[in-house]
């Protein structure tokens, strides 16, 4: 049962009620929402809620349906994030884990090790313990290969995880691995189910052969009724009479698997296709059907694998694949997860501790709560991050500036709409602040009303201007007699129609903004163009910059610059970037306030891989223009 604990409830009365529940026989558990605080009560015994219900504080009870309790949905509706060392699976994120099948040597973990780290992995993954399907195939290197694989992780700054296959091991594992793996021949061994969920440990646990997805989730019911509710799911094929491929991907289970559960699912397209040249296209197939990551086999030479080397990527073909999974994380509203190649403590200063609530940094963007701004914000940074809602773009860099807020997401080009040129011009008054990375989001439109509201109640329909002439094509098909209002804002259209809560308005915003306000999206998806993205700014203080930056390897710079009014002094400046041979990707100008008809340049750049060209070309550039500065060293798409 899920026991409902009204608002006001004080530290006693919830004692009282967790001991009742205790003494019953039940399993008890708190979970905080972001509205209501519950206990999920599980275990054998029954008795009558009313008697819970009575009991001061409680304010429903509502019984659990499913014959899995602790992992159902309706125990938790938010989805649960999985912590493994650094790392985080799960929520708005996409984790990638690679690595070899099994540990064969030292030498060969640390070069796939190091492989898989450059090209944008966060875990490492590694077989010390192999069940294989024939008694003379190769069985792993045992508590040596978790030795290797520990050193390994270690060495490149990555959580591990590893198969166990027997309850005897799981003490000895403990000691080396970051999470257990629980491979698909053992999903229901329950033995060892119980043993590894008493660690408390995450656990990575693989959908069986042939299981059920209710089986599967039972299996995770078996972990988390043990100790532990650090779970992820991993779909990883299952058998049917097709022979084409070694398993069949099941993508279909995940969207069904994220409704009836609150655990991060991810997908093994290595063990699924067992060929090589499908784990691409498999792995952006997983992510697309919503997975919170992919766990793939990467060998740096497959052809002399002692198992598993023809579904075993090379490592140029899984840095590849991690750019496209990159590329494809904002089409599904989702970021890809990356972690810093050194410790955060090491870099942080008193200054920045003293800046940060306890609860993590605060992050300024313009607008209302639920604005795209918002989700590009959210998808930049961990879920402890506070948001700081600004009434204008000014308003948000000053908050970065004065140090009320440590970093501020601001958009800066969208793709039908055109560059954002007040930030451009905010960034040039501020040489204080530092572009440190940069996010993409896709903007998708929803007509959002009243609860209950249907299509013909609605008389006025309000949005950005932006907004109404991006959906022309639905409002004219769809609405065409419906009046259409101007709004400051599209999140802000939202929270108008909640607050007026009458059912002959809509608005005409992103999901996130309908979520926030409690409000129903009726069509979803109807702008004209699907094209549609924004480009943000994530700007900082430079005592700031460097933590972040050290998520990943930057590979994009920002510049301006002015020139002197004399022929070719622009054409001289351009001519140099091309001489250095670093591609420009975007040119604007823009008039500098106080001087008529004199203008400064911004400039965005391919970041050369050796640093030292770039730092030639601005010593060049500096030589030849009347100003310059360096707005920015950043990851083009971060997370």
């Amino acid at each position: 049962m899920i026991v409902i604990l009204k608002q006001g409830i004080t530290p006693q009365e919830k004692d009282k009620v967790r001991s009742f529940l205790s003494e019953k026989g039940f399993i008890v558990k708190e979970i905080v929402g972001q509205q209501d605080t519950v206990l999920g009560a599980v275990g054998k015994v029954s008795i009558d809620p009313r008697t819970v219900e009575l009991m001061p504080g409680v304010s429903s009870v509502v019984p659990i349906s499913k014959p899995y309790k602790l992992a159902s949905r309706e125990m938790k509706k938010e989805d649960t994030i999985v912590q493994v060392g650094k790392v985080k699976i799960g929520g708005n994120r996409v984790c990638v884990i690679a690595g070899p099948c099994a540990v064969e040597s030292y030498d060969q973990v640390m070069t796939i090790a190091e492989s898989v780290r450059e090209a944008g992995a966060v875990m490492l993954r590694g077989g010390a313990f192999k069940p294989r399907t024939s008694p003379y195939a190769f069985q792993g290197l045992g508590e040596e290969g978790l030795k290797i694989l520990r050193k390994a992780g270690d060495a490149f700054d990555m959580p591990i995880t590893s198969e166990v296959v027997s309850p005897g091991d799981v003490g000895m594992m403990a000691e080396y691995v970051d999470m257990f793996q629980i491979g698909a021949r053992n999903m229901q061994n329950f033995e060892l189910l119980k043993e590894v969920g008493k660690t408390g440990m995450p656990v990575l646990l693989k959908r069986g052969l042939a299981a059920t997805i209710e089986e599967w989730l039972m299996a995770a019911e078996y972990l988390m009724a043990s100790g532990t509710d650090q779970v992820v799911l991993c779909e990883r094929g299952i058998r049917t009479f097709e022979k084409a491929t070694r398993n069949t991907l099941d993508c279909s289970a995940i969207p069904v698997v994220q409704k009836l559960t609150h655990l991060p699912v991810i997908g093994d397209p290595s063990h699924a296709t067992g060929i090589r040249d499908m784990v691409a296209p498999m792995s952006l197939a997983i992510i697309a059907s919503g997975a919170s990551g992919v766990i793939v086999e990467v060998h740096n030479c497959p052809e002399k694998a002692f198992s598993d080397g023809p579904q075993s990527l090379y490592p140029s073909q899984f840095k590849k694949l991690v750019h496209d999974i990159q590329a494809l994380c904002p089409v599904v509203g989702k970021s890809l997860e990356k972690i810093p190649r050194v410790l955060p403590e090491s870099m942080k200063s008193k200054e920045e501790e003293s800046v940060a609530p306890s609860n993590g940094v605060v992050v300024a963007f313009q607008g209302v709560r639920g604005a795209f701004s918002e989700l590009a914000a959210r998808r930049s940074f961990d879920e402890d991050a506070v948001m700081l809602a600004c009434h204008s773009f000014a308003d948000a860099f000053d908050a970065v500036s004065s140090g009320k807020a440590k970093y501020a997401v601001m958009p800066v080009e969208n793709t039908l709409g055109g560059t954002v040129y007040d930030n451009l011009d905010l960034l040039a008054m501020h040489p204080e602040l530092t572009v440190v990375g940069e996010q993409q989001v896709r903007v998708m439109h929803n007509l959002i009303v009243v609860p209950g509201a249907k299509m013909e109640d609605i008389k006025k329909v309000y949005s950005h201007p932006q907004g109404l002439q991006q959906c022309r094509a639905f409002l004219d098909k769809e609405m065409p007699d419906v009046e259409r209002v101007p709004f400051f804002d599209t999140a802000g259209a939202v929270e108008y129609i909640a607050r007026m809560n009458d059912k002959s308005i809509a608005a005409i915003a992103g999901a996130p903004a309908a979520h926030y306000y409690g409000m129903e999206i009726l069509r979803q998806g109807i702008e004209t163009d699907a094209s549609n993205y924004t480009r943000f700014y994530i700007l900082a203080r430079e005592e700031n910059a460097a933590l972040f930056r050290s998520q990943s390897k930057p590979d994009k710079a920002a510049i301006s610059f002015s020139v002197s009014d004399e022929p070719g002094a622009l054409m001289d400046v351009l001519r140099t970037i091309a001489d250095k041979g670093v591609n420009m990707t975007k040119l604007e100008s823009r008039p500098i306030p106080g001087k008529p008809w004199e203008y400064l340049f911004f400039v965005e750049l391919q970041l050369p891989e050796d640093l030292k060209v770039f730092e030639a070309l601005s010593e060049e550039i500096q030589k030849k223009a009347v100003s310059f500065r360096v707005l920015g060293i950043y990851t083009s798409v971060i997370r």
